[in-house]
């Protein structure tokens, strides 16, 4: 027997493809909010094994693709996303039928069309979906229950999607406690691109570029909560990042061009000592910043304590 979500039975059996900070958190949600009457977990390597189980984050793990699988009604791919095709190619003979299959990854229009293609003629569904939740740490080590808490979760429906398949998944995002919002993978990959790829690349050449070769041991001492501050998601995995930044490499390239327009119009503010034009940049970024923060800006709901706010990865 299932567990029932506003009449609808979640899950009987719930696979986390991938036990890392995502997928170890899901674990621990589902086990604790009694999402699953069992929830499974898969790793690649054996002392991962148990080390998850250990942690709390699943009820069984495995190595293998197809136990883990089997007879599952949903499966959650929270892997990298360019580990997901191939590890879909090797559990898809075990998949059930009436099985609804989602995934965390941080890029989903590719993603979604090639999973879509490659999981239909099984009879299961895809359905893509991006809990904006996560941290610089890694691993289930740095798992918890509560990581979805006050965030959003990004639901990514095609024509194809089924709107029982579309139910269960956010179902699931719900009931570890994000609020879900849908819209299709393109938009979801151009909004990104710019509040979430983005800083992470700025992240990562501030590091270099202050931090780097010849720059002394004075450079790094001056380096304060500032530095610390805007550089904290420079730590997040580099194999995790680099399959998000290929992914998404043609709006990325097209994001950062505009980045640097305006940090060349910012550079010639600061050449002819215009004081009013960079007065007028920092007013503008504080306002626009003030008004997300306290959820008063166009499309914003929340305040400061809640999901935009929470909205890491």
């Amino acid at each position: 027997m299932g567990v029932a979500y506003h009449g609808l039975v979640l899950c009987r059996k719930l696979t986390l493809i991938g036990m890392g900070l995502l997928g170890g958190s899901l674990g621990m949600a589902a086990k604790q909010r009694g999402l699953a009457d069992v929830v499974f977990g898969h790793v690649r390597r054996r002392e991962r094994v148990r080390e998850c189980l250990r942690a709390g984050a699943a009820d069984h793990v495995t190595m293998d693709p197809l136990e883990a699988v089997a007879g599952a009604d949903l499966i959650v791919l929270c892997t990298p996303v360019g580990q997901m095709r191939l590890l879909v190619e090797r559990f898809l003979p075990g998949i059930a039928p009436d099985a609804v299959i989602t995934d965390v990854g941080s890029v989903k229009d590719g993603l979604v069309q090639d999973l879509e293609k490659m999981i239909w003629p099984t009879g299961a569904r895809f359905v893509g979906s991006h809990p904006m939740a996560g941290s610089e740490k890694t691993g289930v080590a740095n798992a918890r229950s509560d990581l979805f808490e006050d965030t959003v979760c990004v639901v990514t429906p095609t024509r194809k999607t089924s709107a029982s398949a579309l139910r269960r998944v956010k179902a699931l995002w719900q009931r570890v406690g994000a609020r879900t919002i849908t819209m299709p993978p393109a938009i979801h990959d151009d909004l990104v691109a710019r509040s979430s790829h983005l800083p992470h690349i700025l992240a990562g050449q501030l590091v270099n570029f202050v931090l780097g070769a010849g720059r002394g041991k004075r450079q790094a001492m001056v380096c304060a909560n500032g530095f610390r501050d805007t550089t904290r998601v420079a730590s997040g995995s580099p194999e995790m990042w680099r399959d998000i930044l290929v992914a998404n490499r043609r709006r990325l390239a097209r994001v950062i061009a505009g980045y640097i327009a305006g940090l060349r119009k910012l550079r010639a503010a600061l050449l002819e000592s215009n004081q009013m034009e960079i007065e007028r940049f920092l007013t503008l970024a504080k306002k626009r910043r003030d008004e997300w923060v306290t959820g008063t800006c166009a499309g914003r709901s929340g305040t400061a304590t809640g999901s935009h706010v929470r909205a890491r990865r």
